[in-house]
């Protein structure tokens, strides 16, 4: 086979690895958001007092944590830590964020609790991310826009906010699970091509 071929079938494969990535983050996102929003939501109640939103924010982060350790243990060889990690980030920052809006529901107020839950999701997922993920920082980067653009396109979307949920819905979990995954995928790429 010449290297040509070659080339183009690493090529090919690359991409394919990439969509996949992209594909299987998006669906872990959309099991694990609305999941694990709901059981937070079920057992600690609206997102409307700081204890609610301590109780919603740590059995929220740990559902969407477990889902997300799920994928990256393999691949990226992160422990069960990004567990706890993440519902204790979720804990405080969505207890900052619903508190600095003072549990409002308008989309500006949504998207403010989402840029300060999201910050601190990307600040603890992004230390771990650190040493095996080659765009780390960029995570830690993005989330706080991400968490905003999830709320952004779920209120958008005519989801009753007003229920006070503690993460975004299926709608903002598609844009949320495309961009972050498209993010994923390229530092895989950029950390070890060869094994996508």
């Amino acid at each position: 086979m010449s290297s040509i071929a070659v080339g183009q079938r690493d090529l090919l494969n690359s991409r394919m690895s990439a969509i996949k990535i992209v594909l299987i983050w998006m669906g872990v996102t959309l099991l694990a958001f609305p999941l694990g929003g709901y059981l937070g939501w079920g057992i600690g109640g609206h997102v409307d007092a700081i204890g609610s939103s301590l109780i919603v924010g740590a059995i929220t982060g740990a559902g969407i944590g477990f889902a997300q350790w799920l994928f990256l243990k393999r691949d990226l060889g992160i422990g069960p830590i990004w567990i706890l990690a993440t519902s204790a980030a979720l804990t405080a920052g969505l207890g900052i964020g619903a508190a600095v809006v003072d549990y409002e529901t308008s989309v500006s107020a949504l998207m403010i609790m989402g840029a300060i839950s999201g910050a601190a999701i990307g600040v603890a997922q992004g230390f771990l991310l650190r040493d095996r993920f080659s765009l780390w920082l960029a995570w830690i980067v993005a989330m706080p826009a991400l968490f905003a653009l999830g709320w952004f396109v779920t209120n958008s979307a005519g989801i009753d906010v007003d229920n006070q949920f503690p993460v975004f819905g299926a709608s903002g979990c598609i844009v949320f699970g495309l961009l972050s995954g498209t993010l994923l995928a390229v530092g895989k790429r950029v950390e070890n091509p060869t094994t996508m």
